[in-house]
């Protein structure tokens, strides 16, 4: 099942291919873009923490990233993550998309991109994983039917340092078919 969640998905002018070495640099123009929303990631592709971060994202199992492309530009990024085929469960983060992209629907597409090929190809759980302070992922997440499932108090230290509490964030494959 793995093999067929993390494949290239495309709709119209919007694809996601997977991340790689080529996407290098268009991915560190589009992060620099608003170098302030940083603070609430775990990691920073902020100017000055880019190359590293980038570095850990394609070179680390468990995540299976992707380059979210507006047409030829590439204006994000996302990834499936902490993948369990036997609980057919997974992660979507690593979620940025050009501040020029938020508020038009785009980021929506995304997801429902990714949401309808995980559910088709097997998965029953897909989990989103939120910084509490990150109120504009959260109010998205619930815009596709998610339901907050509680918060995990102190479950991790950010690149700044700052003890997260993070909202946990759920999406079955019966609700999403009955939406």
């Amino acid at each position: 099942m793995l093999d067929r969640l993390y494949v290239e998905l495309a709709d119209g002018d919007l694809k996601l291919v997977k991340l790689a070495e080529a996407h290098r640099d268009a991915l560190r123009i589009a992060c620099a873009a608003d170098a302030d929303i940083w603070p609430i990631y775990s990691s920073s592709f902020g100017p000055g923490h880019f190359d590293a971060s980038f570095d850990t994202l394609i070179g680390k199992g468990g995540r299976m990233p992707y380059a979210i492309f507006d047409g030829d530009r590439l204006i994000g990024m996302t990834a499936w993550l902490r993948p369990d085929m036997s609980a057919q469960t997974v992660e979507v983060g690593n979620s940025y998309i050009h501040p020029d992209a938020r508020g038009t629907g785009f980021n929506g597409r995304v997801k429902q991109l990714m949401l309808d090929h995980a559910f088709a190809v097997g998965i029953r759980r897909i989990e989103f994983r939120i910084d509490e302070r990150n109120t504009r992922s959260q109010a998205a997440v619930a815009k596709l039917g998610c339901t907050k499932e509680g918060t995990l108090r102190s479950e991790r230290i950010t690149w700044t340092g700052y003890v997260r509490d993070t909202a946990l964030w759920s999406l079955l494959a019966d609700e999403w078919v009955a939406r």
